[in-house]
């Protein structure tokens, strides 16, 4: 199959900016490849964890931003262009999660997780998007999730948020990839994280944060537009959205209970 993306052949000295660092995937994307020898930011709210992270790697810029803020965003970015005077790829990781269904529907909570996974998202393109169109190369990665895919139980709000960014993601492909910009969209399945700790359901294929990394990495080398993992679980979930309505609303009770 034919990469959408050029493939990444050698991660050293690119220049690396990932937003949502502080912990899962993120956070071990960013130890992977500062591994790798790429020149790594590191951005999130929590300022200490980012110290973890890079305690190995006294060379990562470490910039603290909330991407509900487009002030801190913009700020992170102007102190990387002043050190890098570039940026090769920018990765959206950022996000937030809260279980959900229709009969507890909460407007507080809907709208901060609208505010973090969508509204972020798009601050984060202002802030960045303008570079690499000024460069004419680079990269950017949205990581969405398998729940945007199709409707499910419990993602009354997070879902949709998700479901926009694959949209979001398919429309920067058509306008940034004949600018000479890679984009990438990565959807995970459940991945063993902070955020996903507080599940009260049996995650299937639940897949540790390393591994997901990895998963991201080398989807990143091959060139991939659609990054998603485990596959196992990805795969049934993009199968059954092709599904007659009354076969798919049947089969996810089934197998959710729910």
């Amino acid at each position: 199959m034919k990469s959408l993306n050029p493939p990444i052949a050698d991660w050293r000295n690119l220049r690396v900016w990932i937003i949502g660092a502080s912990s899962g995937i993120g956070a071990e994307t960013a130890s992977q490849l500062l591994a790798k020898g790429a020149r790594v930011a590191l951005s999130a709210r929590n300022a200490e964890a980012l110290q973890q992270i890079a305690a190995n790697h006294p060379e990562a810029l470490k910039l603290r931003l909330d991407i509900t803020l487009p002030g801190t965003v913009a700020a992170a970015r102007d102190s990387i262009l002043r050190q890098w005077e570039g940026i090769d790829l920018v990765l959206i990781v950022a996000g937030a999660y809260h279980e959900m269904r229709a009969d507890r529907f909460d407007l507080k909570i809907a709208n901060q997780l609208v505010d973090t996974n969508l509204r972020g998202v798009f601050n984060c393109l202002d802030a960045t998007l303008p570079t690499l169109l000024r460069q004419e190369k680079g990269a950017i990665g949205i990581v969405a999730s398998a729940a945007g895919y199709s409707g499910l139980p419990k993602a009354t709000v997070y879902g949709p948020t998700k479901a926009a960014l694959i949209n979001l993601a398919e429309c920067l492909f058509l306008d940034l990839r004949p600018r000479n910009i890679g984009v990438y969209l990565v959807n995970p399945g459940f991945v063993d994280t902070p955020l996903t700790a507080g599940n009260k359901f049996k995650m299937p294929a639940l897949m540790p944060a390393p591994e997901a990394a990895s998963a991201l990495i080398k989807g990143m080398e091959r060139g991939d537009f659609h990054l998603h993992f485990p596959r196992r679980f990805t795969n049934w979930l993009r199968l059954a959205r092709l599904l007659p309505y009354h076969l798919y609303f049947a089969l996810v009770r089934k197998v959710t209970g729910l």
